[in-house]
């Protein structure tokens, strides 16, 4: 993925707090919203306030920038931070700026 990508999908402020929801999800999600799996994608929409289409959306920008992971589970959507590729990011800016 291409650095322009992950900064576009970083743009958005919302975007950008599902990270950070996700860094912690413990802190940020009930108990059985939050698994080993990942969090719910309806515990993300409930907490962002936002329609279902509109997180889907913000989602799969995420998903398409390697940010998160996904896990299907029968109907259940479960998503995860990609901490090796956020950590990869991070080593990118440093070498490259």
């Amino acid at each position: 993925m291409e650095q322009v990508e992950i900064f576009k999908a970083l743009s958005n402020k919302t975007r950008l707090q599902i990270l950070e929801w996700l860094k912690e999800p413990d802190k940020h999600f009930a108990e059985e919203a939050n698994t080993p799996t990942g969090v719910c994608v309806g515990a993300i929409q409930i907490k962002a306030g936002l329609t279902q289409s509109t997180i889907s959306e913000y989602l799969t920008i995420l998903l398409r920038a390697n940010l998160v992971t996904v896990t299907r589970k029968g109907q259940w959507t479960y998503y995860k931070r990609n901490e090796e590729a956020i950590k990869a990011l991070g080593l990118n800016i440093q070498e490259s700026l």
